[in-house]
């Protein structure tokens, strides 16, 4: 699912000249595009992600959450906003800021390392279940 321009809210600076974020457009003209690698590593989150998603929803996990190395609090990311997250990283090289969830229940929420050793547990009971 991309999120579309049309569906974020209006910019509340559209026309102003004095728009904080122009220096935010003189950074991005800086930044290199994805590389190939960072490009199939992405791709790859995606993957991840989805089957992330398909099996820990179905157990009322809600997304994911990242420790921000930048101010130290922990960033609490829906599945879908982590996926449009990833998909514009992926196609303009950089992720557009987004309002952090609103009250989230940290308990409903777990990690990228926990999602990939619960994948990890499922996959390896299935395949052990089908040796037997």
């Amino acid at each position: 699912m991309v999120v579309r321009d049309d569906a974020l809210p209006p910019d509340p600076f559209a026309g102003d000249p004095d728009d904080p974020a122009r220096a935010l457009d003189d950074e991005v003209a800086a930044e290199e595009p994805v590389t190939a690698q960072e490009r199939a590593e992405l791709l790859a989150d995606l993957r991840d992600l989805a089957v992330y998603q398909a099996l820990l929803e179905q157990r009322e996990v809600r997304g994911v959450v990242v420790d921000c190395a930048e101010c130290q609090e922990p960033h609490y990311h829906d599945w879908a906003l982590l996926r449009a997250s990833l998909e514009q990283l992926l196609n303009d090289g950089r992720m557009r800021p987004h309002e952090p969830a609103f009250d989230p229940d940290p308990a409903a929420y777990v990690s990228w390392e926990y999602c990939r050793g619960f994948t990890d547990g499922v996959t390896t009971k299935s395949a052990l279940t089908r040796q037997s």
